[in-house]
């Protein structure tokens, strides 16, 4: 071999070397280009992750019920009238004032009833005394059967007058029935009245009745004894209360059942008349698992819930049961100690990272 086809081969050698060179070189820098995207992208996955709130299911108590509005009514409640027609001549009592039961409150004339009672009176007298004589008289054989039965018809004539003419002297009179508060009156001493005339009422405010009206469907869960609260106008603080009374049919022109109960009212703060808004419980749970109102997500297959789990959220079907207004009771779908999504719900799908912030 001469020296030119040394050189030939030589130089061959060095352009394979060189080429050989630059293509691992290419290699070499895709490889690396490539694993720096897939840096990026992992690092970008990482940043994706959206921000949710969560709340930790732990079980509490729960009490189903219902909201209603009624009215405030006295314990007991009269509006004062007298019987007989005539001129007041006493009002022995003060607006405003309690007054005890068998009070004198209102008095009208009587001069000529009196009259009449004490005259009844004394024929009374005499009536009792003949009719002694008679009977004494008729031990001995000394008046016929007859003449004894006339004194006898005789007392008991007059003492029927006597009881009438005392119940007429009674009618001009308005005693309380109760002890209670008697308010403000609306006739003076020296009035003519009759009784279609109001003078005054007289109410037992010691307790107050508290009538409200619950919907029909309700009505086989309401019991005498439940306890219910409520609130009047004026004041900011719950009132508590029992039911003692139910009535027992349905208002067919409402749908809806009457239903009753007694507050104390020592304070005198409840006013009868008032409108009340009123809450019943009508069941009560110690362990219900319940959500935020805003957590459940209607589905056409049911109702579904996102969870947080492994850093992604899950949506679960779940069994919705009573409500109130800010929670729900969940039957069944979720167990104590899940981490519940309440925010982000719409941008969420099933199995989308997430970064949960817990809040109580």
């Amino acid at each position: 071999m001469n020296m030119t086809s040394k050189t030939i081969i030589l130089g061959a050698a060095g352009v394979v070397v060189a080429a050989a060179a630059i293509l691992f070189s290419n290699r070499s820098g895709t490889a690396e280009s490539s694993m720096g995207r897939g840096g990026n992208q992992a690092s970008r996955a990482a940043g994706m992750r959206l921000p949710v709130i969560g709340t930790i299911l732990t079980p509490q108590p729960f009490d189903h019920s219902i909201q209603a509005t009624g009215t405030i009514l006295a314990a007991e409640e009269v509006e004062l009238r007298t019987e007989a027609s005539g001129k007041v001549v006493s009002l022995p009592f003060r607006e405003g004032s309690k007054v005890n039961k068998g009070d004198l409150l209102v008095k009208i004339n009587d001069a000529d009833l009196r009259a009449q009672l004490m005259r009844s009176r004394s024929r009374l007298t005499f009536a009792l005394q003949r009719e002694e004589r008679q009977r004494k008289l008729r031990e001995i054989n000394g008046v016929s059967e007859e003449q004894y039965d006339e004194a006898k018809n005789e007392l008991t004539s007059v003492r029927a007058e006597v009881a009438l003419l005392e119940a007429q002297v009674q009618k001009t009179e308005v005693r309380a029935p109760f002890d209670g508060v008697v308010g403000l009156r609306f006739v003076s001493e020296g009035s003519f009245i009759s009784s279609t005339t109001l003078v005054a009422r007289l109410q037992d405010v010691s307790f107050v009745k508290v009538d409200f009206s619950v919907p029909e469907k309700y009505a086989p869960q309401v019991r005498v004894g439940m306890e219910i609260s409520f609130t009047v106008e004026g004041s900011s603080d719950p009132f508590r209360g029992t039911v003692y009374a139910i009535e027992p049919k349905i208002d067919p022109a409402t749908r809806s059942l009457r239903v009753r109960a007694r507050s104390s009212n020592a304070h005198g703060r409840i006013l009868p008349g008032s409108y009340t808004k009123v809450l019943l419980v009508l069941q009560r749970q110690q362990d219900a698992i319940l959500v935020p109102t805003q957590a459940l997500m209607p589905d056409r297959d049911g109702q579904k819930i996102f969870v947080a789990r492994n850093g992604a959220a899950r949506l679960l079907p779940v069994e919705a049961g009573l409500r109130n207004e800010n929670t729900i009771q969940i039957l069944s779908g979720l167990q104590k100690n899940d981490t519940v999504l309440t925010t982000g719900l719409l941008q969420l799908r099933d199995g989308s990272p997430v970064n949960v912030t817990i809040q109580n």
